[in-house]
């Protein structure tokens, strides 16, 4: 049976180690929520002074130029490219994940509006994350098309002749089941289909190879394993055979070939570029940036595999410390356990008190977090492990502080059982 003792001599083995120290981490913090927003980097608030004190408050509007302000979403997206199988200059960083699938959604539509008119149906999974699903309804009003919810295991199933679009997020956001990118956009192409992926759950979290999966659209978020902090602005990318083929719905002027002619016409920019839309938050950016460059610090000891060997091992750890250490006490993990069909996160069901369960651990400086389920799906306890800077005793102890919450009965306390606005 592991022991603490094992957990801190796998601290001490792990080649990543030190990376942990790249992060503003607070004293005594169990800190497993960075699948929902990570920790901030030691870099981030000396960078964010730096523009705002010297670029913006000394150099003011030079600073798009002397600075590169105007360059910030083609540079950083190409180091997220570095992360996510894309090759230079295919992806850029702007606007949210909500308005940036929008975008490539209505991209795909239009694309088989021409060449497969007949194909009328956006298929999807059913505990997709609400935004994703919200999204696609707009575009399939705005389409005519007809919006199709399926379990996992029926999407292979359901890719029949009248299915256009393909829209997946690749680590589901309540279970952490990871889908088989390019399995599955093989068999979607194969029936004419074309796929959009969601990468919010992945994107420096587990490899992801989007040119060698074929895919052909994908976006992603820049505030949870990328670390930019809380709305950071998102990505996009397309497949070069798509990216200069239809203008994304969003005409805004930085997606203009030539923006600072200023014409009254719109001529979309040539590539990815087109997706970009309006004046880059660059103070965001700037954030975001030093997030990035955290995930990028591990390429000298191993890159995405070594984050994600030591991934599978954090979360292996999790269910099987909840499993032993927290027998009988109501718990289930619903997490898949071969850790091939699993990104960087275990969910737990508990038969009452999932939220205040939640909330004790919180105030015990065990930071996880809780997604409501509905007539179909349970109540999730989610609980995410960053590799840059979760450790193996910290998954020990997180253990032991939720075996102690639920033994004690202290999350039936009144204040544990108040909801609070963001859950």
């Amino acid at each position: 049976m592991t022991t603490r003792e094992d957990c801190l001599a796998q601290d001490q083995a792990d080649p990543l180690a030190s990376l942990r120290e790249l992060f503003d981490l607070p004293e005594g913090c169990l800190y497993l929520d960075g699948n929902s927003l990570g920790v901030l980097p030691r870099a981030t608030a000396r960078r964010v002074q730096q523009v705002v004190t010297e670029e913006w408050g000394r150099d003011l509007i030079k600073s798009w130029n002397t600075a590169g302000w105007i360059d910030l979403p083609q540079r950083i997206g190409n180091k997220i490219g570095r992360l996510i199988g894309a090759g230079d200059n295919e992806v850029v960083v702007a606007d949210s994940t909500s308005v940036n699938l929008y975008k490539v959604l209505m991209a795909a539509a239009r694309l088989q509006r021409e060449r497969s008119p007949q194909r009328r149906v956006l298929v999807s999974e059913r505990s997709n994350f609400p935004t994703d699903l919200y999204i696609a309804q707009s575009v399939c009003e705005a389409m005519g098309w007809e919006l199709q919810l399926l379990e996992a295991h029926e999407i292979e199933g359901g890719l029949a002749p009248e299915v256009a679009v393909l829209m997946l997020t690749h680590v589901n956001y309540r279970t952490g089941r990871m889908h088989d990118m390019a399995h599955l956009t093989s068999r979607a192409h194969e029936a004419g289909a074309l796929t959009v992926w969601d990468l919010a759950h992945s994107a420096g979290a587990v490899p992801v190879d989007l040119l060698g999966a074929d895919a052909d659209f994908a976006v992603g978020c820049g505030y949870k394993y990328l670390n930019g902090g809380p709305g950071a602005p998102a990505f996009v990318w397309a497949h070069p055979r798509h990216a200069g083929r239809f203008s994304q719905p969003l005409s805004g002027w930085l997606g203009h070939v030539a923006p600072f002619e200023f014409t009254p016409h719109y001529t979309p920019a040539a590539g990815i570029a087109r997706y970009l839309c309006g004046t880059p938050p660059v103070i965001s950016l700037a954030a975001l940036e030093c997030g990035v460059d955290t995930v990028l610090a591990a390429e000298p000891v191993g890159g995405m595999a070594a984050l994600r060997a030591k991934s599978v091992a954090l979360t292996t750890l999790f269910a099987e410390l909840v499993d032993t250490r927290c027998a009988g006490l109501g718990l289930s993990i619903v997490s898949p356990r071969d850790a091939a069909l699993r990104g960087s996160q275990v969910c737990l069901t508990c038969t009452e008190g999932s939220y205040a369960i939640v909330q004790a651990l919180i105030a015990r400086q065990v930071i996880g977090d809780f997604r409501a389920g509905d007539a179909r799906t349970p109540d999730i306890l989610r609980f995410g492990f960053t590799p840059l800077y979760c450790r193996f005793v910290d998954v020990w102890d997180a253990v032991e502080q939720l075996r102690e919450v639920l033994q004690s009965g202290e999350w039936r306390r009144p204040e544990f059982n108040r909801r609070h606005a963001v859950t």
